[in-house]
């Protein structure tokens, strides 16, 4: 049984997909796929109404998910850079890696999506390098070296 759906209902829903900017970031092991609310003024969530300015990461508020003082420094500078600080509501889910690589992750999603929105956002954006992406990731173990990457097998030949 296929359902009609009628041209406006088609209308709102990509109304809906434009007004969303979704970018992901990476950092390690970790992903972060960030959405960012354009127009909408209040966005429900559960119990809670987000307003713009709000940022939800893995349905927390940032502040409980990322609670030290660094890290809401780290989080809230792109968004200082391109004065945007009032005008979104931001959504995040990660997942993988440790905190430290899902902040990077965090950070690096909503940089490309402030990027998406215009070239001077871009700009301001690589020139503080929030845009790069952090490459580091662990190394792997290899075969025959004790049980670490770089470490090497002791010599029984004393």
């Amino acid at each position: 049984m296929v359902k009609k759906v009628s041209n406006e209902q088609e209308k709102i829903k990509k109304e809906k997909k434009q007004d969303i900017i979704f970018a992901v970031g990476k950092r390690k092991e970790s992903r972060a796929r960030v959405r960012l609310y354009e127009t909408l003024k209040e966005l429900p969530f559960g119990e809670e109404v987000l307003k713009k300015g709000d940022i939800l990461v893995n349905g927390k508020k940032i502040g409980q998910y990322f609670s030290d003082k660094i890290s809401q420094a780290y989080y809230s500078e792109p968004l200082k850079l391109t004065n945007t600080q009032d005008k979104y509501i931001i959504t995040i889910k990660t997942e993988g890696g440790g905190k430290r690589g899902q902040l990077g992750a965090v950070v690096h999603g909503i940089s490309r999506a402030l990027a998406s929105l215009g070239q001077d956002n871009r700009t301001t954006l690589k020139k503080a390098g929030f845009l790069t992406r952090d490459a580091r990731v662990r190394e792997r173990r290899k075969v025959g070296m004790g049980g670490k990457a770089r470490r090497k097998k002791q010599s029984p030949k004393r």
